[in-house]
């Protein structure tokens, strides 16, 4: 449940926005009465649909990064604090890379990775 909500919060957020949004607007006298009864319900199962596609796809990335990193493979993170040269650093575990709790640390390295916003490398070959 942490990392639902860890991964989802920004998400739920504006997922309650919309759903205030639909109950203000379905509640007025001039839309037509029952409307926010059928309109409510879509709209919280639609965003349902969304947030829970989103929680599957970023979960699945997730674990298939951590195998990677595992299994010695190689993984590329977003580096988000340096924009001007590098925006992306590759990590592997004979690096002094560790793993724990969804992070990824390393003693020469000023900051950890969370998972979610890592990927597994995959090397193009050029003909």
């Amino acid at each position: 449940m942490e990392l639902f909500l860890k991964l989802e919060a920004g998400y739920l957020g504006i997922a309650l926005f919309i759903l205030a949004i639909t109950i203000i607007v379905s509640s007025r006298s001039f839309v037509k009465d029952g409307t926010w009864k059928k309109s409510i319900p879509i709209v919280f199962i639609i965003l349902g649909i969304f947030i829970g596609m989103h929680y599957f796809v970023t979960t699945s990335r997730i674990y298939e990064v951590e195998n990677t990193f595992n299994n010695n493979g190689k993984i590329i993170c977003e580096n988000r604090a340096v924009r001007k040269v590098s925006q992306s650093v590759t990590i592997e575990k004979s690096n002094e890379w560790t793993l724990e709790n969804h992070m990824l640390s390393s003693p020469n390295y000023n900051r950890e990775f969370f998972t979610a916003r890592c990927i597994k490398y995959v090397p193009v070959e050029l003909n």
